[in-house]
């Protein structure tokens, strides 16, 4: 049973993003995988310097990198901000590249598989934020699914705050996401 991390890339309490996640791991869950959703407030890390970083590794970034060593795979959803990925996002992924007083350069992602989803109220979904995130996976050793999810005009897509998507081709695809995940990692 492939053991997968899902990590949002929002900080959001009831973010876009969030919620198409919930989904694609649903389906990778659906395909017999073993899938822990994580939300990144409660790793709350400093911002990276690498001063700090030579003086002391952040330890909620090695609470994180532990668990990322622990998987087989990763699926990653992340909203757009200015046509890039979240800073606080970004951060966590360059504390979690970084050698630790544990792990090498890349050690915890290196080798494995990722597939990444974004969502926006915009009508292009977040698309070009995919190309930098799946731009710094590759740097980092992950093998990224060639297809990715881009939901756009995501807001029309939920009832409020709901978890449940009403659009059911949109929710069918994002599951099929996951399952790609899964028979990738098979």
């Amino acid at each position: 049973m492939p053991k997968i991390l899902a990590v949002p890339g929002s900080f959001r309490e009831h973010s876009y993003s969030k919620r198409v996640l919930h989904i694609a791991a649903d389906g990778a869950r659906a395909a017999g995988a073993d899938v822990t959703v994580i939300d990144l407030r409660d790793f709350p890390m400093s911002i990276y310097n690498n001063d700090d970083y030579e003086v002391k590794f952040d330890d909620q970034a090695r609470r994180l990198q532990d668990l990322m060593h622990e998987q087989d795979g990763f699926l990653l959803a992340s909203p757009e901000y200015n046509g890039s990925m979240p800073g606080g996002f970004k951060n966590a992924i360059d504390w979690t590249s970084r050698p630790s007083d544990r792990y090498g350069m890349y050690e915890p992602v290196k080798g494995k598989t990722a597939a990444i989803m974004s969502a926006s109220p915009g009508q292009f979904g977040g698309l070009r934020c995919l190309a930098h995130l799946r731009g710094v996976l590759t740097i980092m050793g992950v093998t990224v699914l060639p297809s990715e999810i881009a939901v756009g005009s995501v807001a029309q897509k939920f009832d409020g705050d709901a978890l449940v998507m009403t659009d059911e081709k949109m929710r069918s695809g994002l599951e099929g996401l996951g399952v790609a995940l899964v028979t990738a990692l098979e």
